[in-house]
């Protein structure tokens, strides 16, 4: 509904501010969905195993864990945008290395893609530490 009624794109150029609204939106919904659906259709505890243990989980630990994955994925889409699109100057300066030879467009495009991968491997990092530490 959000890409074909609410954000008419008429422009190549509007196509990016559309996915990103798009994004935004939907993690908005998914974490006010995932809140109602786990304070409803979840006990409000239960037990579940943690490596042979028994851990007693509350349904707003399992929320969190579910929220911080969703945010955690706009994060690495934001992220990802940044260093993909033609807009931002990563793109840029890769496409302006490309003037002084082929070696440089290598050595450039390997930094910038080991450069790129930090904020998104903490993101997963730290989401996967929230989620084992609250709901193992």
């Amino acid at each position: 509904m959000f890409a074909t009624d609410f954000f008419e794109i008429k422009l190549v150029k509007e196509i990016e501010p559309a996915l990103k609204k798009q994004l935004v939106i939907s993690t908005v919904l998914m974490t006010v969905g995932i809140a109602i659906v786990s304070w409803i259709a979840l006990p409000s505890t239960f037990t579940i195993f943690n490596f042979g243990e028994q851990k007693v989980v509350k349904n707003w630990q399992l929320f969190l864990c579910v929220s911080v994955g969703l945010w955690a994925g706009l994060i690495i889409g934001f992220v990802t945008e940044y260093y993909t699109s033609n807009a931002y100057s990563p793109v840029q300066d890769v496409a302006d290395s490309c003037r002084t030879g082929a070696a440089t467009n290598v050595i450039f495009g390997l930094a910038l893609g080991y450069k790129s991968v930090i904020i998104p491997i903490f993101a997963i990092a730290i989401s996967i530490f929230v989620s084992f530490s609250f709901a193992a």
